[in-house]
């Protein structure tokens, strides 16, 4: 689905981030999801690296996505699934257990794994040569393991977490594709698989490729020498 500059549904994203950042900024899943369904939607670019004010107002910490559906605005990625998938009904079965599998998943994605991977991240990049991130990897790479096979026992051999495709696998795939954990996920070769069959989703790639249009479009210069 074409991105539409007269579509309702409006994304907010940000215009450009360094090179390690694209492909994994939080709009990602926003889009993936109006892939999914057909649903038209118009971007709202903002910069990453000089956030306006203004935004602040919508968004409290000036982070990404954040989304304008007529009247209804929300932040936070999840919040946006779940209004997506309850606004369509599509995406999420309307109720019984399948229902209750993919809302706990979907906030499993977000409170049970991705803060560990975050702190992951910042010690294997951002903070690699300190003496603390030194002290803590260890364990944490143990309790991140151990999340991970728990993850992995239960998946089992189904397809996806919740019985059908859901917002629940768009949040989870999203969260394990996190740069840190690749080398961790080669021994776990049922979640591998996994965030291969998000992965390869045309409307996966199609979001994804609109993400990474937005940045080439909007790269800085290079810097004169």
């Amino acid at each position: 689905m074409p991105i539409d500059p007269e579509a309702a549904l409006e994304i907010t994203a940000f215009s450009w981030v360094p090179p390690f950042a694209q492909g994994l900024v939080r709009d990602l899943r926003v889009r993936w999801a109006c892939e999914e369904l057909g649903l038209p939607y118009r971007e709202r670019l903002v910069s990453a690296m000089d956030r306006p004010e203004w935004y602040y107002a919508e968004q409290p910490w000036g982070q990404v996505p954040y989304l304008r559906d007529g009247e209804v605005t929300l932040f936070e990625s999840g919040a946006m699934l779940l209004h997506i998938a309850e606004s369509t009904g599509r995406l999420l079965a309307p109720s019984g257990q399948e229902r209750a599998c993919a809302l706990s998943w979907l906030f499993a994605a977000f409170n049970s794994v991705e803060p560990w991977l975050f702190e992951l991240s910042n010690i294997n990049t951002f903070s690699k040569n300190e003496e603390w991130a030194k002290l803590r990897k260890p364990s944490l790479l143990a309790t991140v393991g151990q999340r991970l096979d728990r993850m992995q026992a239960q998946l089992g051999d189904f397809e996806w977490l919740a019985g059908a495709f859901s917002i629940a696998d768009i949040a989870m795939v999203t969260v394990l594709r996190n740069l840190a954990l690749a080398d961790m996920l080669v021994d776990r070769p049922a979640l591998a698989a996994y965030v291969e069959r998000g992965t390869i989703r045309p409307a996966f790639q199609t979001a994804l490729a609109d993400q990474l249009a937005a940045f080439a479009r909007n790269a800085p210069e290079p810097a004169r020498t």
